[in-house]
């Protein structure tokens, strides 16, 4: 069994070397903790709430950076798998919304964000590519980040390509919704999981910037698309699943998920 669990952070905007401190501190509390797979929000480097691209290349780093290493060092033994949302300088001068995928021995890949939100399309540049699927110890892991998961193309392709475990740091801005309903977004990836049979891990952050309240709405879903785990009051999501388990596709005598698909018929613009 692998223990899955996301922490909300509350990145203060700006603050590169506070934020790094707090990334480090999380994931050492984690890991020895009995973390196998921590997943942690969406540019926790950075914060999000941006004005200038100013603003976001003061704290864009490479996934070779020294303090992404520094996330490395901070991982309790040597299996546990860490997935953290950071701002990327790439090549050209150009700053994705990335999120790398680590362990002990450093980045093991790094996934640019594809589907941009809003006015995140004034500071990154988009990714090109889906993410890598990661074989790990617990199970084939692979990063969408937040927008990504409401495109069910996007999230069935993924799981198409093998993934386990879907790892999704988000920032959810806080939207009205009737009162008993979860958020919409945890409604999405819901369906998402359900219809792939995979495990989907959202991790939202907490905090109030420049105005903007977040939802808050960190969950953990299983391969049947339950919320298996909820951030509560210590702002952390903790279960603990058999990732493997979503490698089986048939949800009755004659019905597979991937096998009863008719990409034929299915427009693909």
């Amino acid at each position: 069994m692998t223990r899955i669990v996301c922490r909300q952070l509350a990145p203060v905007l700006g603050d590169l070397a506070a934020n790094h401190r707090e990334i480090v501190r999380t994931i050492a509390e984690e890991t020895a903790a009995g973390a196998d797979v921590l997943v942690l929000p969406e540019l926790a480097t950075s914060g999000y709430v941006f004005r200038t691209p100013e603003e976001v290349a003061a704290c864009a780093i490479t996934p070779d950076d020294p303090l992404v290493g520094e996330w490395a060092a901070a991982i309790s033994g040597a299996a546990a798998v860490v997935v953290c949302g950071f701002a990327e300088r790439g090549e050209n001068g150009l700053v994705h919304n990335s999120a790398v995928v680590l362990d002990a021995s450093g980045a093991l890949t790094t996934y640019r964000k594809v589907h941009l939100w809003d006015r995140e399309k004034l500071f990154f540049t988009p990714g090109d590519r889906l993410p890598e699927v990661v074989d790990t110890r617990f199970g084939r892991i692979a990063t969408v980040i937040c927008y990504d998961l409401e495109f069910p193309e996007y999230t069935r392709s993924v799981a198409l390509a093998g993934a386990d475990l879907i790892a999704a740091p988000t920032n959810w801005p806080l939207v009205d919704r009737p009162d008993g309903e979860r958020p919409p977004e945890v409604l999405i990836a819901q369906a998402a999981a359900r219809v792939n049979r995979v495990t989907i891990a959202c991790c939202d952050r907490t905090g109030t910037e420049r105005g903007q309240q977040w939802t808050e709405g960190t969950t953990v879903i299983d391969h049947n698309g339950w919320p298996a785990a909820t951030a509560g009051p210590d702002h952390r999501a903790a279960c603990t699943a058999d990732l493997t388990t979503a490698r089986d596709k048939q949800i009755s005598p004659r019905n597979n998920l991937f096998h009863d698909r008719h990409p034929s018929l299915y427009t693909t613009s």
